[in-house]
């Protein structure tokens, strides 16, 4: 195969997503990555939970994990550290990521395992036909929310942010080329990366479409300084126009593998400890 298309489907593959659907744009933006990064295919696992966007890898050419819903971040942590010499991808949506999986969600930053965790953001429930999500704005209309939604939205990265997660980033699906240099980004980092990507539904969500997005994000300031943290706090709390681009990056944090004391060396590989040793680990938590 093409080393440059070594991540692609082949061009019959049935990609089962509504034509004009973002995360087509999304999953242009994650090829290029993972192509430009030229990860190693056999070292690269992508985890997803269920949702529209969570078919994601299956439409790479790559290994992948499929989960439950709302449940991608714990096998995530178990590939990583069950083997560090792998690069570990979570790509799902807004109500896998933010809804049924959020206590996963804010544990993985807690923890900060090496993995980076790519969010479809299309602010509804695509797979199950139009439910308000997490992040589905205050008074949109639903064929479930009839006289609109109730509740303030969540904030995926201002919560991120005040839990001190190391990469935190937003992009918009329609610039594909933004996207691909925020996901090469947050691979490249080591730690836990988040990225937000929104994500136009054009079946179910009919508010923030294209045009939508085009006329309310803007590019973060050309002097954020993405090391402040109270300045990316700021920023992920702009309403009038959000802000795409990295918010915040945090290289002093410890990876929990290394406070796990797992090792370089594949869990497969290992000798099971001894009784001693064992004891002696149990030892070194208390």
């Amino acid at each position: 195969m093409d080393k440059q298309r070594k991540f692609d489907m082949p061009a019959e593959t049935d990609i089962a997503w509504c034509p004009g659907c973002g995360n087509h744009m999304i999953r242009k933006s994650v090829l290029g990555a993972l192509e430009a990064l030229d990860v190693a295919r056999e070292n690269l696992v992508m985890v997803s939970g269920i949702g529209q966007a969570a078919k994601a890898p299956q439409y790479l050419n790559v290994n992948m994990f499929n989960g439950l819903h709302g449940r991608a971040l714990p096998p995530a942590m178990g590939i990583r550290l069950s083997n560090r010499n792998l690069t570990v991808v979570v790509e799902s949506g807004d109500g896998d990521m933010y809804g049924e999986g959020g206590n996963h969600f804010l544990h993985a930053i807690r923890r900060n395992y090496d993995v980076t965790i790519i969010v479809h953001n299309n602010m509804i429930y695509g797979l199950t036909k139009g439910q308000a999500s997490p992040t589905s704005q205050r008074c949109m209309t639903t064929p479930v929310q009839t006289g609109g939604v109730l509740l303030e939205p969540f904030n995926p990265l201002a919560v991120a942010i005040s839990l001190n997660a190391p990469f935190v980033a937003r992009a918009f699906a329609g610039n594909v080329e933004q996207t691909q240099s925020i996901i090469m980004e947050a691979i490249r980092f080591k730690g836990c990366s988040i990225v937000d990507v929104f994500q136009p539904c054009v079946i179910f969500n009919k508010l923030n479409t294209y045009k939508w997005f085009k006329e309310n994000t803007v590019d973060l300031p050309e002097d954020h300084d993405p090391t402040d943290r109270m300045a990316a706090l700021n920023m992920a709390f702009k309403e009038d126009k959000l802000p795409l681009g990295v918010f915040y990056r945090n290289t002093g944090r410890e990876l929990y593998e290394e406070l796990a004391g797992v090792g370089d060396t594949p869990l497969f590989r290992r000798e099971a400890p001894g009784d001693a040793a064992f004891s002696a680990m149990l030892d070194a938590f208390r």
